[in-house]
């Protein structure tokens, strides 16, 4: 069983249903453009909730990960409901197991090539999950990585931020921060992961990790949201080049929370939406992002999956070719700012793939 930090009281805002102890409340700096919603629990999911993350080719579909910490535990998909504007506003049937994930935890995100990361808790452990697969392909102890246990959560940088690609990777027990470099491994198809970073100790037993849209109210820099399992909260950090928070910037976004869990963002609306591993095992939507920007290499715009493919590098060339600037991948200013260093740059993005 998970140790509970101390947590912190609010003032009412929403209950949780279900949950008389959950209690939440957006911070006032940040109350006028945000609001937070309660879903509810997913049908068919076991508590505890982990991860949640919901796949740009598949907007329709919530996946979220149940019982928690446990060797039973899995990762569920369930459907959507949306209303006239796309927000989300509730689920549609029972959810279906995609694939076990046995000790899940609060971190899943989809990485390069599709495939989905998740950690562990509390054996340390990264798991990974190739398209299709019903059972992790690899799982990856952390420890002799430099890894203090026992991992919390996990994020891929998104295209257009500061370090854009990078695996992060937050211990819950320890609550430290560390960049972790990877590589393809041909022979599995999976990726191996090396030697992490010196830690950032940010604390409060991180779960749930977000890099908010850029122009969403109030986050006028590139900036992060975390979830805190130990004080209750979600917090802001701003981020430094490399995509990692600056301790000093941390803010208080919302408090009052019982179990603050797994985090993603609604690839359609910018909607930010956590789990709880305690109060009821819910689903909480918060109002008030901005649309995440269009997925880069999706150069014809397509919507049919997988959206990023090969004719997207035809589109690129003509692109290229005409002198178009969105060509112009790597941001470059010197003459020729188009050159050879954007089509490969343009083929790093197209491995990261449009998560």
């Amino acid at each position: 069983m998970r140790v509970q930090f101390q947590s912190v009281t609010a003032a009412v805002v929403v209950s949780l249903a279900g949950s008389a102890q959950a209690q939440i409340t957006v911070d006032p700096f940040y109350a006028a453009n945000y609001s937070v919603v309660g879903l509810g629990s997913v049908p068919g999911v076991p508590p505890s909730y982990g991860g949640v993350e919901i796949s740009p080719a598949a907007t329709g579909t919530l996946l979220i990960s149940g019982g928690a910490n446990g060797g039973s535990g899995a990762i569920y998909a369930i459907q959507l409901v949306r209303d006239g504007t796309n927000q989300i506003v509730g689920f549609s049937g029972t959810a279906t197991q995609v694939s076990t994930a046995p000790f899940n935890d609060g971190g899943l995100d989809y990485g390069p090539l599709n495939i989905l990361f998740f950690t562990t808790y509390s054996n340390n452990t990264i798991g990974q999950i190739k398209p299709g697969s019903t059972t992790p392909d690899r799982i990856i102890s952390m420890t002799e990585l430099g890894v203090g246990p026992s991992t919390g959560t996990l994020a891929f940088v998104p295209s257009g931020f500061p370090g854009e690609g990078r695996l992060k990777v937050a211990s819950y027990s320890q609550g430290f921060w560390y960049d972790v470099p990877f590589a393809f491994d041909p022979p599995t198809g999976t990726f191996n992961l090396q030697q992490a970073s010196t830690g950032i100790q940010i604390g409060g037993g991180p779960e749930g990790i977000v890099f908010v849209p850029p122009t969403s109210p109030q986050f006028t820099t590139r900036s992060i949201l975390v979830s805190e399992y130990g004080t209750g909260r979600v917090v802001s950090y701003e981020i430094d080049s490399n995509g990692d928070p600056i301790v000093a910037t941390r803010r208080v976004f919302i408090s009052g929370l019982s179990g603050a869990e797994g985090a993603t963002l609604d690839p359609v609306t910018g909607q930010f939406i956590f789990s709880t591993f305690g109060g009821g095992s819910q689903v909480v939507i918060v109002r008030g992002f901005a649309p995440p920007p269009a997925c880069y290499v999706n150069c014809d715009n397509s919507t049919t999956p997988p959206v990023a493919n090969i004719a997207d590098f035809t589109c690129f060339a003509s692109r290229f070719a005409s002198g178009d600037t969105y060509a112009n991948c790597d941001g470059s200013t010197v003459p020729p700012v188009l050159n050879v260093a954007d089509f490969i740059c343009f083929l790093n993005r197209y491995a990261a793939g449009c998560s």
